[in-house]
């Protein structure tokens, strides 16, 4: 199994790893636990990624019609022609989306550490 990598096709090792364990005896349920979850939490863990960052892009963008949320201070020096708000309220929800990014990169690190892949 070290030589299954992070892509979204399986690569003939990995095609072999699965039937390797049907072969060992696995369950279908321990195949899915102990094989195919470690092989896909990968990709689950980087859609999960993107959905949160666009989800930040978005509460910002709800505040154009009327929601009080992130993006309330650069609407609202729009709409006051005030710079200051604009810049403000975009270096926070630049810095959140940021630090947000960077939390699920060292969680994506610490699994790959964790099952034994770089």
């Amino acid at each position: 199994m070290a030589s299954c990598r992070w892509s979204t096709t399986p690569s003939p090792a990995c095609a072999a790893s699965l039937r390797l364990r049907s072969v060992q005896g696995f369950t279908s349920r321990q195949k899915l636990l102990w094989v195919e979850l470690p092989l896909a939490a990968p990709v689950i863990l980087a859609g999960v990624r993107t959905s949160v960052i666009i989800s930040i892009g978005t509460a910002a963008i709800g505040s154009t019609v009327g929601a009080l949320s992130l993006g309330s201070p650069i609407i609202e020096g729009l709409s006051g022609s005030n710079a200051a708000y604009i810049i403000q309220g975009a270096v926070v929800v630049g810095l959140l989306a940021i630090a947000t990014d960077q939390l699920f990169a060292l969680a994506d690190a610490r699994l790959r550490r964790a099952t034994g892949r770089s």
